[in-house]
Parts: structure tokens; sequence; C-alpha cells
């Protein structure tokens, strides 16, 4: 047996193996590899998780598009059942584009504390999926380092939670420029990815406000220093599916987009490549739904104290907002080349 299958056989999928030889970080990356062995949540896995009032999903909606949505309620309405299975009290609510998803199918999870900056990733499949409750079978459960989490505290709202329990959500397949300017003001996004035997994954992905750039060639971002399992690029790796989440902590708007994404390599530290490893991941937009969705207010907020400086900052760049940007229409990809 090759190293190669007894990595892939410890956790890893070819698409990781690619991306971490890419990176020159194998060893590193397989001295963590029992991460991703099949787990049962700890005691303390679950009594984060207890405690929490956000996870964020990503799975197939009816059509088999990939999304990625937010999902609140009151501490405890994430259920730790014996180990292997996760409840969440609540469902999906109506309107989000991943209401009456089916059962049968992989997702991913991640669950964030952003005021102590933790976070856990838990993966599996889809076992009940109603109205009220979603229980997921779990196959991962690890935790991520706090890198790039910016600290907020956020409270409940209970006028927000009306709104979003009344709000309609709107869909197309353009931003406009209130989508945009949305985007460029964020400091942290959740992105959704998928192996097509492995299953679904959401990662937390955070920065200075401008570090996901929209401009003529359309929407990308830097890829920044990390823990080396590339589980997100690997994916990419193997196939191109995303769904991206801007969620809006200050007016509880939030925005889901769906579509495909690949990954540049590069010289390191050119304009854009605020990390310095050479990658930035570029993508193109196929489907959109803007919502109201969080019910909650951000109270205090403080920056991840080693955010990268952005590279390519031009003073009149949040001015320049065009009416649509024709590169993210469905069926016309920004053109290949060396990132900016």
């Amino acid at each position: 047996m090759t190293a190669t299958h007894q990595l892939a056989d410890a956790g890893f999928h070819a698409g990781e193996l690619a991306v971490q030889h890419q990176a020159g970080v194998r060893e590193q990356a397989a001295r963590l590899s029992r991460m991703l062995e099949p787990a049962e949540l700890s005691s303390g896995i679950a009594g984060f998780l207890a405690q929490r009032t956000l996870l964020v999903i990503t799975g197939r909606d009816e059509t088999g598009r990939l999304w990625t949505s937010p999902l609140t309620g009151p501490a405890g309405f994430l259920e730790v059942r014996s180990g292997t299975e996760l409840a969440v009290h609540g469902g999906v609510p109506a309107g989000d584009p991943l209401h009456g998803m089916t059962t049968g199918q992989k997702i991913g999870t991640t669950s964030v504390e952003f005021a102590s900056r933790r976070r856990v990733r838990i993966n599996g499949t889809l076992t009940v999926a109603t109205d009220d409750l979603l229980v997921i079978d779990i196959e991962q459960a690890y935790g991520n380092c706090p890198q790039y989490i910016q600290q907020r505290l956020l409270t409940p709202d209970t006028v927000r939670r009306e709104q979003a329990a009344t709000d309609v959500a709107r869909r197309g397949t353009t931003l406009e420029p209130e989508h945009i300017a949305l985007i460029r003001s964020a400091d942290t996004f959740l992105l959704g990815t998928v192996h097509p035997q492995r299953g679904a994954d959401a990662s937390h992905r955070g920065g200075p406000p401008g570090f996901v750039r929209v401009d003529e060639r359309g929407l990308w971002w830097p890829d920044y220093p990390g823990n080396n399992l590339f589980n997100s690029l690997g994916n990419l790796a193997v196939s191109p599916e995303t769904a991206l989440l801007f969620p809006d902590f200050t007016t509880g708007r939030t925005l889901h987009l769906s579509g495909t994404s690949r990954t540049e390599w590069g010289e390191a530290g050119r304009p854009g490549d605020d990390g310095r490893t050479g990658r930035i991941v570029r993508f193109d937009l196929a489907s959109l739904t803007a919502a109201r969705r969080l019910p909650v207010r951000e109270v205090a907020h403080h920056p991840y104290p080693r955010n990268p400086v952005l590279t390519d900052e031009r003073p009149d760049f949040d001015d320049r907002i065009p009416s649509a940007v024709p590169a993210l229409r469905p069926g016309n990809r920004p053109a290949q080349g060396p990132g900016r």
C-alpha cells in the first residue's frame, strides 16, 4: 500500500492530498489526520453546542443545489444525543434556500462562538428533516483554531426575530449594488463545499473588511495560512460546487450565494494575496437569495488582531460599485490569469 493510500484511509481524500502536496505541507497535515476519523462527540463539545445559539449548515435544496444557511435558536436548540447524533430543534425556516431539504444527504455544519473565538465543525448524514427538527448522524466532529474570527458580542433581538419570521426572501442570479456593498464590507463569511462521496463541509472565513473582492473579473478572496488540512480547497479540487453565506450582524441581513469556485495558484505576495500563500479563490455565481435571517444584534466588536493587511487597497475602491457585475452572471466566467 502506498503512503498516499495510507493517508487517504486515515481521513484525507485525493483532493486534500493534492492541495497539501502543492502547498508543500503534506507532513504537517499528516500529523493532524486523526482529526478526520469517525468520531463520537465528547462531553466538552456537547456542552459547547448546548450553549450555542447559531449553527451554520451546508446542504442541498430540493433541486440538488448547494447552499449554506444560518440556523438560530435559544441556548439548548442544539442537542447532542448519545454522542452520535446532533438534533437541531426548530428546523430550517420557510423562505430559506434549504427549507424542504431531503434526508439521506450528507451535510456539513459549523458552530462559532464569536465572543470567545471558538468553533466546532460537525459533518454527517441528515436522517430527519421536518419543519421543527433536523437530526444529523455524526461522522466527523472536531474543533478549529481561533484564527481570523472577529470577536463579537451578539444578543438576541425580538424585533429582528419577528422580522425574520415575516421577511420575504429575494432570489436572483445577478449581484445588485446592495449585495456588492455587503460583500465588500464583510469581515466574515461562511464557505460551503462538497465532495461527491465524503459529503458537505461548512467552514468559517474571516479577515479585514474588504478581504473579499468584487471587481470587473468577479468575486474572489485570498486564502490565508491555516491548519494545512485544506478541507475546503481539497473539496474544490474534486468538485467546484460552492455555497457562500455573508451575514450582516449589524442589520440581521443575510446573503446566500450558490455557484462554483476554483483555486488559482501564483506568485506569493502578489497584489491581493494578503496571506502570502500564493492562493486565491475565484467564485462564479449561479443563484442567490437575500433575506433577513439573523435575529441578533451586535453590541460589541473587536477585529482579530492578526488579520492580514489588504495589499491592493485603493482609496476609491468602495465607491466604484457597478450597477451589475457581468462576470458574476451564470455562464460568464471571469478570464483566467494571474490573480490581483
